[in-house]
């Protein structure tokens, strides 16, 4: 029976064996070599990074001309160039991305239990959103750290993830694990253009500042010695860091929590200390940029914003072009706004290191005139940004406004640049409360004037940052405020003097309603010179067609050019504008933040055909990131930066006002930063110089 039993399975097993060998002749399909081929040129990683169920599928999908050579995440540059080899294909430019963190919370957020479940992110997540107060940030688990393939990632002591961009594949693992949205997968394109997002773990200073710098990084880069580091992460949103470090009124110290226990952090020095550390080095920082796209840009005009969407537009791939009606570029930083607070040699090094990108400049070219819309699209130009700024000066609404001795800040300044204005012993009359009329207050000062300004509201009113007031003052210079012009004084066909009277405000107490004169209040003050420094507009005679009509929907508020606030977009699709062509007069961040945002909007317009909307945009500040309390150890005296004297001022106009830190000075000011998230931070902050005797425990100043 055993026997039998045997014989039968053998000749089953021998039928199906002669069957199957039978089926593998008649039914078999041979496999295209170049798929084991491609597969050997993988790292063998079978992440699924690339969307397909590991390396063998891809090799097929590629074989098959269903993905491009390029679709390895793991791999590079020279995995794709073997891969197009094998297959007769040429390997397209691909972007690399990696994983990043934008937590910095850790083991300093604030819990709301203690959570003794499985060790694992999505697990903790699944119970109130995890035990921390922040539900944007790192639960601090490991998830990522274990599911990654390339031990790119680890936690620090502090239980962040810390990735390590040269071993990161961008398979996406770890994104795909993490339930906050901690981690992130990104490329250069990407980080350059990207706005804040409400759950982008926003620290105060960065939803402050217009041009969304990442502080809280650049400072900490900074502190342990990453010169290179802070720079690159600064010039993520600006490419003008030695002129935003001079002139910037720092709105992101109003709002840092640092003010809670003594004095907001100096970001505004810490800021021009390290681009000052790259300019005083003689060799500029190597900026990576995308290979050509072979998309050309017009931009009209070479200042800030200009020059800001130019820089981003060329690091991204495309191909701008500067049409600049002045000899030079910088807009007012060249020439205008006098050495003493923005150096020529600052303005050229800067310039340079944008025009090095790759980014042409055509000087001496006027828009409307040598060039227009219609020949600059029949030029092959895809998208043209308008940022031709804000030069004329209103005239004053008084009489005699145009006699001879009348001029625009402008004008004077630029005057005072060439050094061609001797006014040594006149009497110089400032109209407006504007940077610009401290800028002219500061020179006329310089040039041995005797200079009144009429300022038509109280100092804390004024527009004109506080320290150029200041500043002002201290050269000697009076500050009429709430005084206005009512007429200049003509004599022999020159001015002579100048009729003013008081002003007050609708509600005199609260300083609120609009300043209006007081009848009887008039006096005369001589005059050899009156200087309106009252207002910059847009001169809109070169954006309307020949018949005299604007060539685009005005912003009624400002009188110059509308755009879209996020994409910069006019209601001509392909015109962009920005700075003050559009805002009116404003400060040079929000320039290159307009620049920034325009770079955007043309890059998704002339490689997509459409400008997404911006995904949960960060509009104000966000309510819960601003603390009434904190509890912090130490606080340590703000930096004073050193200043040459009054009396050195006045004899120099190439010698600047502030001078510069050294970097154990740079080091102590950084570690007063709270290295902020949105609402954690570092109470510890400082510990490193608890020693000095300038540094007190909190406590010990009787605050709460």
């Amino acid at each position: 029976m055993v026997t039998s039993s045997i014989l039968v399975l053998f000749l089953l097993g021998l039928t199906a064996a002669t069957v199957l060998a039978a089926a593998s002749k008649v039914l078999h399909v041979s496999e295209d070599p170049r798929i084991a081929q491609v597969e050997g040129c993988f790292p063998g990683a079978n992440c699924g990074g690339c969307g397909y169920p590991g390396c063998s599928a891809a090799a097929g999908a590629i074989v098959k001309g269903h993905a491009g050579p390029e679709i390895c995440v793991a791999g590079g540059a020279e995995i794709a160039e073997n891969i197009a080899s094998i297959m007769g294909l040429e390997a397209s430019f691909k972007e690399p991305k990696v994983a990043n963190n934008i937590c910095t919370g850790g083991s300093r957020a604030n819990l709301l239990f203690d959570y003794e479940g499985v060790e694992d992110c999505r697990a903790e997540a699944l119970l109130y959103g995890g035990e921390k107060t922040c539900g944007l940030g790192c639960i601090g688990m490991g998830s990522c750290v274990k599911v990654c393939g390339f031990d790119a990632i680890r936690l620090n002591e502090d239980d962040i993830p810390v990735v390590d961009m040269n071993a990161c594949r961008s398979c996406g693992k770890c994104a795909e694990v993490c339930p906050t949205g901690a981690i992130r997968i990104s490329g250069m394109t990407m980080d350059l253009l990207h706005l804040n997002k409400i759950d982008d773990c926003l620290a105060p200073c960065m939803q402050k500042c217009p041009a969304q710098i990442d502080v809280r990084t650049y400072i900490n880069q900074m502190k342990h010695g990453d010169m290179r580091g802070a720079l690159l992460t600064i010039k993520e949103r600006n490419p003008l860091p030695l002129a935003v470090g001079r002139l910037c009124p720092a709105p992101c110290e109003t709002i840092c929590r640092r003010n809670i226990a003594d004095d907001g952090v100096a970001i505004h020095t810490l800021h021009r200390f390290v681009a000052d550390w790259e300019m005083n080095s003689g060799s500029r920082l190597k900026l990576d940029c995308n290979p050509a796209t072979g998309h050309k840009v017009a931009i009209i005009g070479g200042g800030p914003a200009g020059l800001s969407c130019a820089y981003f537009l060329r690091r991204i791939g495309h191909e701008p072009v500067i049409f600049e009606k002045r000899e030079q570029v910088g807009g007012m930083m060249k020439g205008i706004i006098p050495e003493y607070r923005l150096p020529a040699k600052v303005v050229d090094w800067e310039v340079q290191s944008i025009l090095d990108l790759g980014v042409s400049v055509c000087t001496g070219v006027e828009f409307g005139k040598d060039i227009t819309l219609k020949s600059l699209e029949e030029e092959g130009y895809e998208a043209i940004f308008i940022a031709t700024g804000a030069w004329k000066v209103p005239a004053l609404e008084v009489e005699n406004a145009d006699a001879d001795g009348v001029v625009d800040a402008v004008t004077f300044l630029e005057q005072v640049g060439k050094s061609i204005t001797d006014l040594k012993g006149q009497k110089i009359v400032v109209v407006g409360d504007t940077n610009t009329a401290m800028d002219v207050v500061r020179s006329a000062a310089r040039l041995g004037c005797d200079v009144s300004s009429l300022v038509g509201c109280i100092q804390r009113k004024m527009s004109a940052n506080k320290n150029e007031v200041k500043r002002a003052a201290e050269l000697g210079s009076e500050l009429m405020f709430l005084t206005r012009p009512t007429r200049i004084i003509v004599e022999g066909g020159k001015v002579s003097g100048i009729e003013y009277c008081e002003v007050q405000y609708d509600d005199p107490g609260k300083a609120m309603g609009v300043p209006r004169p007081v009848e009887g209040t008039e006096k005369i003050m001589s005059a050899d010179l009156v200087v309106v420094a009252t207002d910059r507009v847009i001169d809109t005679e070169c954006l309307k067609d020949e018949a005299g009509a604007p060539l685009f929907a005005v912003n009624k508020k400002t009188g110059g050019i509308k755009a879209d606030k996020t994409s910069m977009q006019t209601d001509r699709p392909n015109v962009f504008a920005g700075g003050e062509a559009s805002t009116g007069r404003s400060i040079l961040i929000q320039a290159v933040a307009d620049g920034r945002r325009a770079a955007r909007g043309i890059h998704h317009f002339i490689s997509e055909g459409a400008i997404p909307e911006p995904d949960n945009p960060q509009l104000r500040v966000i309510p819960e990131s601003i603390l009434k309390n904190m509890e912090v150890t130490y606080t340590i005296p703000r930096i004073k930066v050193p200043e040459i004297s009054v009396e050195e001022r006045r004899s120099t106009f190439k010698e600047e006002v502030k001078g510069s830190i050294v970097y154990e000075a740079a080091r102590k000011e950084g570690s007063r930063c709270l290295r902020c998230g949105l609402t954690c931070y570092d109470s510890e902050a400082g510990a490193e110089y608890a020693a000095d005797a300038d540094v007190q425990k909190f406590c010990e100043l009787g605050k709460e």
